[in-house]
């Protein structure tokens, strides 16, 4: 049976003592880049695994980091936690996955479980509401980084996607199609940071002179069902319609599924546009034209700036906007 490798067997190896192999494994310095660099070499030569029990009473840390989403059965999460996770694990860090189904109740059970597990940081699709449960949790633990949501408060982070730009990107498209009659299905309303793809649709039709009709918007849960429902509504309310923008890609595919019920064709007589990008837009019929958002990266940049917050805690830390690009495929 292979023998358990120690520590002192590795400083043994590299011919330094205990404390130097602590502080070349934990990246602390206090040795020179050749140093480290030979008590690495040894570790892996040995295949020395650091106990995170010890690490974690040197350092006071856990080396879990919470990951908190709003809905697991949207296709744009799968590449956001894959991110998440390739950015945590060269670190060293696994990762608490927890689904809140955008219930405010949920999610704040989960934030305080998740604290008391004891994980380093928590990044986090909040509620679009905030409520007095969550500032005073926020306010008493850090870090945390927020995603396509703003709170002001000292080491928490922001990262979003450019929804206004990738709003405004849609309405230049449709416009540019010849469309006047334009209908929005949004999300609930301050979902995103917050309003952000309402107010650039709002903003977009303003400035190619269009009246911004509050009758041709309805907002809703941004899920496959309700998004059904809600594209019904509109088009039978609003029948002179010719294009719909979806605030996500599960209200556009029930977009056009609803103007299949109604008869209507898409593009000929309804154009629609969603946002997102999710595997689920290439694949339904027809192909679906959308805003495009690197999950991957989202999920990435967040994990990096969460471990940097941990790694810095006094240190100030600009939020981070991510470009988004618009997709023509066939439904608009």
């Amino acid at each position: 049976m292979k023998q358990n490798i120690t520590i002192e067997d590795v400083a043994r190896a590299a011919g330094v003592s205990r404390q130097t192999v602590s502080r070349a494994i934990n990246n602390k310095g206090e040795i020179s880049p050749a140093t480290q660099q030979r008590v690495l070499d040894a570790v892996q030569r040995l295949g020395y695994q650091p106990s995170r029990v010890a690490q974690g009473l040197a350092t006071k840390r856990t080396f879990t980091i919470g990951f908190i989403i709003s809905d697991i059965t949207n296709p744009f999460f799968p590449n956001v936690a894959r991110g998440v996770q390739d950015a945590a694990r060269p670190a060293g860090y696994s990762v608490l996955f927890a689904n809140s189904d955008e219930a405010k109740n949920e999610e704040l059970r989960t934030l305080q479980t998740m604290s008391a597990q004891g994980v380093d940081g928590i990044v986090l699709f909040p509620h679009p509401y905030q409520y007095p449960e969550f500032t005073k949790f926020i306010e008493q633990f850090r870090p945390m980084v927020l995603i396509n949501s703003r709170f002001n408060y000292t080491n928490v982070g922001h990262i979003t996607t450019d929804n206004y730009g990738g709003a405004r990107q849609v309405v230049d498209y449709l416009v540019g199609k010849g469309h006047t009659q334009i209908g929005m299905l949004n999300g609930l309303s301050g979902i995103d940071q917050p309003g952000q793809r309402l107010r650039g649709f709002l903003d977009g039709l303003q400035n190619h002179g269009l009246p911004a009709n509050p009758n041709l918007i309805l907002s809703g849960a941004p899920t496959l069902e309700q998004g059904y429902q809600a594209a019904l509504r509109l088009l039978a309310e609003q029948p002179q319609i010719t294009a719909i923008f979806a605030y996500n890609d599960l209200m556009a595919v029930s977009a056009i599924q609803a103007c299949q019920t109604l008869g209507r064709r898409v593009p000929d007589d309804c154009a629609v546009i969603g946002f997102d990008d999710t595997r689920l837009a290439s694949l339904v019929t027809p192909p679906l034209t959308t805003v495009r958002i690197d999950q991957y990266q989202l999920g990435q940049k967040a994990t990096e700036r969460l471990l940097a917050m941990i790694e810095n805690p006094e240190a100030a830390f600009s939020p981070l906007n991510l470009p988004v690009e618009l997709i023509v495929r066939e439904s608009a």
